[in-house]
């Protein structure tokens, strides 16, 4: 029913638009720009789920910002383009336009395998609705993944999950910090006292194993600071990590770069995203032991609701990495503290990255395969000059 109203929507703008009233007056070049203006109308701009225009040669003339997400493709470069360009196998949308244009009727598909890059497939329902009265424009499709719903339910679990978790373990961590300093102050006193040279080894076992505890503790604790918020260039904080990660596997391993250059700078606690990120990054590395291929990618999110607040601007960063892939055991709580799939794993990065990307309204989320493990991070961008209430309501 919602894909009906969103193709009656569109068709009553059309009617009740004065563009329309004055296309056949209006010399060609005039309709294309007229046209091109009339499109971007707020109707299908606001819209989650993916909308596509084509014409009756099947070419695009209209993607929304959604569909530009879904896609990753510009508005520009897809207009003009084949709709089955979209896709590796555009076989059962071909079917479905065919027949909406032969038919004059919606036509309808639920949960449709596709194939939308080399390393990106998913399951697509999609409605294709003729359009009249317009030139241009012959059909409208939309699409939409079953499975987004079950996403945002997911992804809001498990940080409930995790909230609740690192709070037990932050007031453990109180607990145990105060008798920790006693414990070292004593072995302190005691190794002064000590006579035989031998015995100092032991006191020194336990001063030593005592900081790395408190060090593990301070880190446990670190995620409840306030933020300190400031604007950054997110590609500056990339490229160090780059090179701080190169640095370290000096051999062996290649970090290509795929940034969108447009991006603005965003606010935020940059010592806090530095580490987010570093800790994302230090995984894939890790992952592949120092031997393989880790892609940075960046993207400009537009229209984007995360933690019940709307922003017109979002920051897109995927990490991705050609190692083994992360346990189907352990996936659904990879972002835990404590939580790791390595043999000295602390179990802290990850979680530490998640909180603090929470701190900044982002989200960050993980699909893994043996080949192709992807982390996305979403975070809204807003500048020190960005004041407006972005609640819904």
């Amino acid at each position: 029913m919602r894909r009906f109203i969103v193709a009656s929507a569109f068709q009553d703008c059309l009617k009740s638009n004065p563009i329309k009233q004055n296309l056949r007056t209006l010399r060609r070049e005039s309709v294309m720009n007229a046209i091109e203006e009339f499109t971007d109308f707020p109707g299908l701009e606001i819209l989650s789920s993916a909308v596509v225009l084509i014409d009756q040669h099947n070419l695009i003339s209209y993607v929304n910002p959604a569909a530009e997400h879904l896609f990753d493709v510009s508005r520009k470069s897809a207009r003009g383009t084949s709709l089955k360009k979209l896709f590796f196998n555009p076989s059962a949308m071909l079917i479905g336009v065919e027949h909406a244009r032969k038919h004059h009727c919606s036509y309808i598909q639920h949960e449709i395998p596709f194939q939308i890059h080399d390393y990106k497939k998913m399951e697509l329902s999609f409605t294709v609705t003729p359009i009249e009265d317009i030139q241009k424009h012959d059909l409208l499709i939309e699409f939409s993944s079953p499975s987004q719903q079950t996403k945002i339910a997911r992804e809001q679990r498990i940080i409930s999950e995790t909230n609740h978790s690192r709070e037990l373990i932050r007031n453990l961590a109180h607990e145990i910090k105060n008798p920790l300093g006693a414990l070292r102050g004593a072995a302190q006193l005691l190794d002064r006292e000590l006579d035989r040279e031998e015995l100092h080894e032991y006191t020194s076992v336990i001063i030593h194993e005592a900081d790395r505890l408190k060090d593990l503790l301070d880190r446990l604790l670190t995620p409840h600071k306030i933020p300190q918020m400031v604007d950054f260039n997110i590609h500056e904080v990339l490229e160090k990590i780059r090179s701080v990660i190169l640095a370290e596997y000096s051999s062996g391993l290649r970090m290509e770069r795929d940034y969108d250059l447009s991006l603005p700078e965003m606010m935020g606690d940059k010592q806090q995203i530095t580490q987010a990120f570093l800790n994302v990054a230090q995984n894939a590395a890790q992952a592949l032991c120092g031997k393989g291929h880790i892609k940075i990618k960046t993207r400009v999110a537009r229209r984007i609701t995360l933690s019940n607040h709307f922003f017109k601007l979002g920051l897109l960063v995927e990490v991705s990495d050609n190692g083994p892939g992360i346990a189907k055991t352990l996936i659904d709580k990879i972002f835990f503290p404590l939580v790791s799939g390595k043999n000295n794993g602390s179990g802290l990065g990850l979680s530490l990255s998640q909180t603090f990307i929470s701190h900044h309204n982002g989200t960050i989320d993980v699909e893994s395969q043996p080949g192709n493990t992807c982390f996305t991070i979403l975070i809204p961008i807003k500048s020190s000059e960005d004041s407006g209430d972005h609640s819904h309501g």
